[in-house]
């Protein structure tokens, strides 16, 4: 594969750059953690109307077919300007699924106003791995009654609905679009390390309609699902790691001590090139996994991702640990820009599963998983 990006999603990232970097300048993403509820509305308007919420999507369904490379491209820099809005669980989480899995009617009722932003759905795939889902059913002809909780459903304060899967009485699985203000659904918000709008949503007898119900194999399409949702998250650690090393390097230039700058001293220089490193290798396996997405090799795209996402933890984390201590005792300072990527680097990295959870799914994939880049 090529890794560098094409004349078409250079557009994209130009696109992406311009509108978080105009709207999501760290003074607005205060603002908006403090007094709006961690959503920064305005902010997913404009990327709606830039067309950038329906980039990834099939043109059949009115995207603009740019697939999981236009994706992460998007959200790369999203992870640049930690830029409060449900990017990722939304395109990769909801949109996506829907636009593959839906029926017709299914995608002409939410894909359209997902790309335009007048509703938010979000995907709530996480699960430990082998587990079953924590959502079930009851099946009453065509139509599921579903009890359970979602113990952190990203974004649950400012959405119609939540796209999850779900154990049925006769142990299939089937996933569904659930609204989350019926009759028998609570959300109780709960804090989270990147201080997003997440909360526990609770499921009571909640009865979902077979217009609601995705056709097919569920559990083929939490697979699906769950491959892309890994691939998005590594690309917002991407931007996070970028902007973290770009702003430890700035800083680090400037800052002298002892008669010279910081980053004269060896172990500084060594410390930020293999915080370099870890950013170029969450880059690498991004791209690839998500290339491996858009070429329809999904066996290999299947331990690619996990590749990718176990980068985007272990790598992530080490990064952020990095910028805040080059940072010295600023880089503790909660007000102080650098502690937010750091924030968000730890949230990217637990959210669908740490480093070690990561590591053992790829385990148990490896004996029957196809070699990354073997030929197709």
């Amino acid at each position: 594969m090529e890794f560098e990006l094409d004349d078409d999603q250079i557009a994209v990232e130009d696109l992406a750059s311009q509108v978080f970097g105009s709207l999501a300048k760290v003074e607005r993403v205060v603002e908006v953690e403090r007094k709006e509820g961690g959503f920064d509305a305005t902010l997913w308007q404009a990327l709606a109307d830039a067309g950038i919420l329906g980039l990834a999507l099939p043109e059949s369904v009115g995207g603009a077919g740019m697939g999981m490379l236009g994706l992460t491209t998007i959200l790369q820099q999203q992870g640049r300007r930690v830029a409060p809005v449900p990017v990722w669980s939304t395109v990769a989480g909801a949109a996506l699924p829907l636009a593959q899995f839906g029926t017709e009617t299914q995608v002409e009722r939410y894909v359209p106003k997902l790309i335009d932003g007048s509703v938010v759905l979000t995907g709530a795939f996480d699960d430990t791995p082998g587990a079953s889902p924590t959502v079930t059913a009851i099946r009453k002809g065509d139509d599921l009654v579903i009890s359970g909780e979602i113990p952190s459903v990203p974004w649950a304060p400012i959405i119609a609905g939540v796209v999850v899967p779900v154990r049925c009485d006769d142990d299939s699985v089937a996933v569904v679009v659930a609204p989350v203000d019926a009759t028998g659904v609570e959300a109780v918000p709960v804090a989270v390390t990147g201080r997003g709008a997440e909360a526990a949503v609770r499921f009571t007898d909640v009865h979902i309609g077979a217009e609601d119900v995705l056709p097919g194999d569920g559990e083929e399409i939490a697979t699906w699902t769950r491959r892309r949702i890994r691939i998005a998250l590594a690309a917002v650690q991407l931007g996070v790691c970028e902007e973290t090393l770009r702003a430890t390097a700035k800083y680090t230039s400037e800052r002298v001590q002892f008669g010279r700058p910081l980053s004269t001293n060896q172990a500084v220089a060594l410390r930020a090139a293999d915080a370099y490193l870890d950013t170029e290798a969450i880059r690498l396996t991004v791209r690839k996994a998500a290339w491996l997405i858009d070429v329809g090799r999904e066996d290999e795209a299947d331990s690619a991702a996990l590749v990718a996402k176990w980068w985007a933890s272990r790598g992530g984390v080490r990064v952020g640990l990095t910028g805040q201590h080059l940072h010295g005792g600023i880089g503790a300072d909660i007000d102080y820009p650098i502690h937010r990527y750091f924030l968000w680097g730890r949230q990217l990295a637990f959210t669908f599963g740490g480093a070690d959870a990561t590591a053992a799914a790829l385990g148990d994939v490896l004996d029957t998983a196809p070699p990354i880049g073997a030929a197709g």
